[in-house]
């Protein structure tokens, strides 16, 4: 393209037909410096037409044209754009930096265990009462705040907030639908949609709700479900994971 945009520019040069008749009665030397200047003209304007540069005749793209070519949709490939993941790579195990320590293993299994001791033992003092301390939801909490401590959902904002948020929606959604299917998915559907709300995402309290429908056992708690036990159980657990932590950065084997 850059060697027919010269042909035809020394072909303008040569026709002096293409030259007005009133400036060719001019002195030789200024019609030579009109004829040249007219010339370099016509090249300039082919030249930004067709979107060449005159520097040094590379063919770039001018910004009219890449505006044309956006506002139809066309855009320039480009190596640094990713690929999309392919759609079974969810399925693999996700890349660790190094494999775990001896330490890094046991500080938060023995956290786990010294847990659910404590909480078991604590059972047996309030069994009188009918008041159980050891909820399912515990063990999901106890492995959030020591298996992933520096995840967001074991940050103790989104934990406390999700915690008596969602216990709360569940009491309220058994005194208004009573036990069943309807009263087990409004209670879901509301608990995600106020960690959504409240920026509290904490997964295992999602599943309050349903256990306080379900259970028997602690329908006669009512909206003191929301602090009691599972809120009281994680005040708990977050003791035992400072205490985990400090054991993981000092005494590492």
């Amino acid at each position: 393209m850059g060697m027919q945009l010269r042909t035809s520019c020394c072909h303008i040069h040569q026709n002096s037909s293409l030259i007005p008749p009133s400036l060719r009665s001019i002195s030789p030397a200024i019609s030579s410096l009109i004829n040249t200047h007219f010339v370099r003209n016509k090249a300039l304007v082919l030249e930004r037409r067709l979107g060449f540069n005159q520097t040094d005749g590379r063919s770039i793209i001018s910004s009219k044209g890449r505006r044309r070519r956006a506002e139809h949709g066309v855009v320039a490939s480009s190596s640094n754009v990713a690929a999309p993941a392919p759609f079974w790579d969810d399925w693999k195990p996700g890349k660790r930096p190094a494999a775990p320590s001896l330490s890094d293993v046991l500080w938060p299994s023995a956290g786990a265990f010294a847990a659910m001791a404590i909480l078991g033992k604590l059972d047996q003092v309030l069994a009188p009462k009918g008041i159980s301390m050891t909820i399912a939801p515990l063990g999901a909490v106890s492995a959030v705040l020591l298996a992933t401590p520096s995840s967001p959902a074991a940050r103790k904002y989104n934990m406390f907030m999700a915690q008596i948020g969602c216990a709360a929606i569940g009491v309220l959604a058994f005194s208004m639908f009573g036990p069943g299917w309807l009263a087990r998915s409004i209670a879901l559907a509301a608990s995600i949609a106020f960690m959504i709300y409240t920026g509290a995402t904490h997964p295992p309290a999602a599943s309050l709700p349903i256990l306080f429908i379900d259970g028997a056992k602690l329908h006669h708690l009512n909206f003191w479900f929301a602090l009691f036990p599972s809120a009281t159980g994680c005040f708990l657990l977050c003791l035992i994971q400072e205490m985990v932590l400090y054991l993981k950065n000092n005494f590492k084997f």
